[in-house]
């Protein structure tokens, strides 16, 4: 199937009830028709707020796709709009599962590489007016997919989508995706998922677990040698 740009999805920070303390949010996105810019960053113009959780270089855009929103419609029975789930591009064809880190898109003059899985927060339950929603969310595995920009370029509605599939050893977005809820801790796992080039927060996260079980296993021989 052809993929391409259904929609670009920009969001402005306003107040949220029943979410974070911080109480704005950048998630309530509206589709523009003009091209923009995408930098390091993200989008000019996209509002993030949580940034403890959300943005930087290598959350700087975040893409869902229009097959899920099929999926969610009927799930929830109702009409979904582009921009709900606070993606900043909705992609035809696009099925979160089927892909992996390091994966990238081309779209347009712009190429993204897919770092992390999207990992559900009360934000997105309250922007879906369910406070249920998070565990919904989970058990969907439709988590869509944050990237980092790896080209700087401008984007469109209609621009083609073009995937281009990561060479090396790797890990797919839905096994991190489960892997946060169920983390396994020994030192292949983790030497893995970090030899894929996963968003920073996983990579520093997982770095100082691979130091802790190392750390063990060594105090571990000490001991059985005495």
């Amino acid at each position: 199937m052809d993929m391409n740009v259904s929609s670009v999805n920009i969001g402005k920070a306003q107040a949220i009830q029943k979410a974070k303390a911080s109480g704005i949010t950048g998630i309530f996105k509206t589709a523009v028709t003009v091209r923009v810019q995408i930098k390091a960053e993200g989008l000019t113009g996209d509002s993030i707020c949580d940034t403890e959780n959300h943005g930087g270089v290598d959350q700087a855009v975040y893409v869902y796709g229009t097959d899920e929103y099929a999926w969610w419609a009927g799930e929830l029975a109702r009409e979904l709009f582009p921009g709900t789930f606070g993606e900043n591009l909705t992609i035809t064809g696009l099925v979160s599962a089927a892909y992996a880190i390091g994966d990238r898109f081309h779209v347009g003059g712009v190429i993204l590489e897919v770092t992390a899985p999207r990992i559900p927060c009360v934000t997105l339950a309250a922007r879906m007016g369910d406070p249920q929603f998070v565990k919904r969310f989970r058990h969907a595995e439709r988590p869509g997919l944050y990237c980092r920009v790896i080209q700087e370029g401008e984007v469109q509605v209609g621009d083609a989508v073009r995937v281009e599939k990561y060479a090396g050893e790797t890990i797919s977005a839905l096994e991190m995706f489960r892997e946060f809820y169920e983390p396994k801790e020994d030192e292949a796992t983790l030497r893995r998922f970090l030899a894929a080039p996963i968003a920073i927060r996983d990579r520093v996260e997982k770095e100082g677990k691979l130091e802790r079980v190392v750390g063990q296993v060594k105090i571990n021989e000490k001991f059985a040698k005495t």
